[in-house]
């Protein structure tokens, strides 16, 4: 495990927390027009209790339908007629909601979005109409081989923690569920010490802070949703290994995952981002190139690493035929092992550096970036940790990878689902 401070960049944003324990981090960027309000909240699908899976998600859509001063549609309406956007999104560990509008429409639009997310009525028939419209998307999920694929595999490795259930719950989940368990819910965690408000772009600070003081009061009384503390997920100590046989697919998945680390050790997360990029990310890498490239055994292959609040998800993913599913999986076994007992080489290092470094530069240009970037890291951990990346990419070694690889992706511990297609697609 890798030690050393991660916290030596300079934070370029301001952070300030309010007397109600509401964070604000505020970056003004006078040649910007535009203004970005993004707001966090630990308010994910972790923080469901077991039976009221797709809670987080469902709020996510009813935070639209309107307060007792705002019917619903309302606030769209105020958005689009200054020209601005608005959207959200929600994951295990957070829901954020963002609006982007010209500077002097912040006084129009931030009170309005401040309105839903403290005051959300829920009404009882919007909540039956909305439900339709999520238990529909459930219902596409299901026609998707990728994220069927991607979802058994989650299920696969985190079997206790909640990283294991679907952001979007279940169907019959969810037709068991009441407004009033919601109201809860929103009440619970939609509250000042859960939430931060990050601005970008062209207001000053004074400004931005005094209409945040003035939004976001009055907080609903904290509910009674049942606490909800996940156990940490127990390692993989053996091949997990599920198959799952779909029609509609022409060519076989084969996906493969590891439990990464959580926040508590960010350094180790930033080495595992090195090493996705060294074994699947681009046709120099090492699996692109041989088992693409060279062999052809797999149509494409790719790794990704998810860094998450308890622990992270380090993944393998190729489309193949199905007569080449295990060659294919104990080769890349092979090439891990070669990993752990070979330091890379120092242009190799070099080479993945440059890329995600560069990938954040790209990353942090606009203002909505910046500002997604900074709450989702106060949200996890703090924000200062945002701009440190690329420092702590640089300080990896090659002998870091190689302790690394060691104690996170063994060869002989690990989740590997495969999609076939039914006997009569091939």
């Amino acid at each position: 495990m890798l030690s050393e401070p991660l916290t030596t960049a300079t934070f370029p944003a301001e952070i300030v927390r309010l007397a109600n324990g509401l964070t604000v981090i505020h970056q003004y960027l006078p040649a910007t027009p535009a203004v970005v309000v993004d707001v966090w909240v630990r308010a994910g699908a972790i923080r469901e209790p077991s039976p009221w899976t797709g809670m987080a998600h469902f709020l996510e859509h009813m935070i639209f339908k309107g307060t007792a001063t705002l019917a619903p549609g309302v606030f769209d309406s105020i958005i689009e007629r200054r020209g601005g956007l608005t959207n959200a999104a929600t994951s295990h560990d957070y829901a954020h909601f963002f609006i982007t509008t010209a500077a002097q429409y912040l006084d129009d639009t931030l009170p309005p979005l401040a309105d839903l997310l403290l005051h959300a009525t829920i009404p009882d028939d919007e909540f039956v109409r909305e439900r339709d419209v999520i238990l529909e998307e459930i219902r596409s999920c299901y026609d998707n081989p990728d994220w069927l694929g991607f979802q058994a595999l989650s299920e696969n490795v985190y079997q206790h923690h909640p990283y294991g259930r679907s952001v979007l719950g279940t169907e019959q989940q969810l037709m068991t569920r009441s407004p009033q368990q919601m109201r809860s819910f929103h009440s619970t965690y939609y509250q000042p010490e859960n939430m931060t408000v990050v601005i970008v772009g062209g207001i000053e600070q004074a400004s931005a802070l005094e209409l945040v003081q003035q939004s976001f009061q009055d907080f609903c009384k904290p509910g009674d949703c049942p606490n909800v503390t996940p156990d940490a997920e127990p390692p993989i100590t053996e091949i997990r290994r599920q198959e799952l046989y779909l029609p509609r697919i022409e060519q076989a998945r084969l996906l493969m995952a590891w439990i990464g680390p959580g926040v508590d050790r960010l350094a180790d997360a930033y080495g595992l981002d090195l090493l996705s990029v060294l074994l699947a990310d681009g046709r120099s890498s090492r699996l692109v190139r041989e088992l693409r490239e060279e062999q052809r055994l797999v149509q494409g292959i790719s790794s990704g690493f998810s860094l998450q609040r308890d622990s992270s998800l380090f993944t393998i993913s190729a489309y193949l035929d199905p007569q080449h599913l295990e060659h294919v999986e104990t080769l890349i076994c092979d090439r891990l092992l070669e990993l752990q007992q070979t330091p890379l080489s120092q242009a190799e290092l070099s080479r993945c550096q440059r890329l995600l470094c560069n990938d954040y530069i790209f990353s942090t240009e606009a203002a909505s970036q910046l500002a997604g970037l900074y709450g989702y890291y106060n949200t996890i951990a703090t924000a200062e940790l945002a701009v440190t990346y690329p420092q702590q990419i640089q300080k990896r070694t090659p002998e870091d990878l190689m302790h690394l690889a060691q104690q996170y992706l063994s060869p002989y511990h690990y989740a590997v689902t495969v999609l076939k297609p039914i006997m009569g697609n091939w």
